[in-house]
């Protein structure tokens, strides 16, 4: 059965420019409510100007069984135009749009399209579903406001927002008749504001006013010297504070999590955020934890994991018989849904071809998972493997049954296949990497990276392979000038196996650090150095093999 969430798509991984320049000009809100949320929306209608520049479009939890009176009751809090969704509108600024019962609702290019509704496991979750959509569509022109409510419905879609270059409110437990549905976004960490509905119109009315939301972010277009000497001096800043060099990071990425920041702060540009952050030292580790947000899921893009099945699997159990344990590895695991998935799939896989049940074969399974990331929050929460009901959503019942624990709030994934997965902290970048590993599942990381960084963190995949062995990369990326360090096992889901007897690439034994910031020249980045390496260096390339990076 097709989930009621939809599932953000990685070979689209954020808004582009050109989606961009094409979706609307002004900001979206999105506004998620259930049981008390009516009282909560009215209350925001009523202190909300009638002219924001702003669109708002409500998703309630109604019964679908009845008809709706909710554009009615509305029409009586505010003078703006109130309508009741039907297929194919097209989205207008100061107007609000309510969801009409029994449907689900997406938005592309603007427009809001309805679908029939659809349960998952007994759960209809309308608000995860349209705030995904939202995120993909505006990118940082989306905004999630999630008010009163049971369960945990619209936790995902604000994270997808919040990952996108949104912002996201929500409603404050006191000021909520029923905060379960508020507390789970807060508490998954995906709210920027908690404040009563009151507080959030006025907060709309700001943001709705401010001039970074009405700018496009140009890849092509040049910085001034004044916007490239503040970012400098924000770089360092954030490279002193947290040990990671941003330099080389995708540029666009940053900006639009910087200017997030600077509207949320109720400032005007880059250079009193600058001020700001002098000020109040703490923002700086807010704005590290913005940079790193992902996107991610549970089997994200199945069609991979059928693909690793089908080609992969069969060879890494292979020798089996000689007792060596299959080693893989995820960098940039963000929360720990692709090293769990791979767990899965590997247990099932084993399950399948022994005749056995995944929970009898965890005694002793013969294959293990290494994650890393430099987000300390995130590797928290992969290893708590606590998710919302949203994010498990797409899960089949099999799945969640065999591997998950139901909690309240969410599901945990079970003990015996955490203990499958050693979370460590690790910059891909600098840090020295594993080694003799059978797979490496590299998804979704190198979009964020510059051409400099992407050249420097391939070749230390290529070295932290074992002869022959997998990597698979996401589907917008791509192995560039390394193509012929692998040869390709399956080109359409990205999955290549390292050659036998071909020499390594140099840039992994460079002697180019990445941790210590180097100015670069405005048009051209500094390349890697690839001189011989010291003697040092190489006896730690040699000891990853035996030790693990640690936490």
């Amino acid at each position: 059965m097709k989930s009621s969430v939809l599932r953000m798509k990685s070979r689209n991984p954020g808004p582009s420019i050109s989606r961009a320049s094409r979706s609307q000009s002004f900001p979206i809100v999105g506004i998620g409510a259930s049981a008390g949320g009516l009282e909560a929306f009215s209350e925001l209608l009523h202190n909300l100007p009638v002219k924001t520049g702003m669109a708002f479009v409500l998703v309630q939890h109604l019964d679908p069984k009845h008809s709706s009176e909710l554009r009615e009751i509305l029409s009586r809090a505010t003078a703006i135009p109130v309508a009741e969704i039907t297929d194919g509108v097209a989205v207008r600024p100061d107007h609000i749009y309510v969801i009409p019962p029994n449907t689900n609702m997406t938005i592309k290019d603007g427009t809001l399209r309805l679908s029939a509704r659809v349960l998952t496991r007994g759960q209809h979750l309308p608000i995860d579903h349209f705030l995904c959509s939202l995120a993909e569509d505006c990118g940082s022109r989306a905004i999630s406001v999630i008010l009163s409510g049971t369960a945990s419905d619209g936790t995902e879609g604000s994270r997808a927002i919040k990952a996108a270059g949104g912002i996201t409110f929500a409603q404050d437990e006191r000021s909520a008749k029923y905060s379960s549905m508020p507390q789970s976004a807060i508490s998954a960490g995906c709210v920027d504001l908690v404040v009563p509905p009151a507080a959030i119109a006025k907060e709309l009315a700001r943001i709705g006013r401010h001039p970074y939301l009405a700018s496009v972010i140009n890849e092509n277009m040049e910085p001034s010297s004044t916007s490239k000497s503040q970012m400098e001096t924000l770089l360092s800043m954030l490279y002193e504070a947290t040990g990671v060099d941003f330099t080389h990071y995708k540029q666009t990425t940053l900006q639009r999590r910087i200017k997030r920041r600077v509207v949320l702060h109720k400032l005007e540009g880059l250079k009193d955020y600058i001020h700001f952050i002098r000020k109040t030292p703490r923002e700086i580790d807010e704005l590290y934890q913005d940079i790193l947000i992902q996107v991610t899921e549970f089997f994200r893009d199945p069609e991979s994991f059928d693909a690793l099945r089908e080609d992969v699997f069969p060879d890494l159990f292979a020798d089996q018989d000689k007792g060596r344990t299959i080693r893989v590895w995820v960098p940039g695991c963000a929360t720990g849904e692709e090293a769990y998935s791979l767990a899965m799939a590997l247990l099932e896989y084993i399950w399948l071809h022994t005749q056995r049940t995944a929970r009898a074969a965890l005694g002793n399974v013969p294959f293990q998972i290494f994650a890393t990331d430099i987000s300390d929050g995130a590797l928290d929460r992969a290893r708590a493997g606590f998710y919302s009901e949203g994010s498990i959503a797409h899960l089949s019942p099999e799945r969640l049954k065999r591997f998950f624990v139901q909690m309240d709030g969410g599901y945990q994934i079970n003990k015996s296949v955490r203990e499958l997965c050693i979370f460590a902290k690790q910059n891909v970048a600098k840090d020295p990497p594993f080694s003799n590993l059978d797979l490496i599942s590299c998804r979704n990381l190198l979009i964020y990276l510059g051409p400099v960084l992407q050249k420097r963190v391939l070749p230390t995949l290529h070295y932290a392979l074992r002869d022959r062995g997998y990597l698979m990369l996401g589907g917008a990326e791509s192995l560039g000038t390394f193509a012929e360090y692998f040869a390709p096992v399956d080109k359409q889901n990205k999955i290549y196996q390292k050659k036998q007897s071909v020499s390594r690439p140099a840039a992994y034994l460079s002697s180019v650090d990445y941790g210590v910031r180097r100015s670069i020249d405005a048009k051209v980045a500094r390349e890697p150095q690839l001189l011989p390496p010291s003697r040092r260096k190489l006896t730690g390339y040699c000891l990853t093999g035996l030790f693990p990076p640690v936490s």
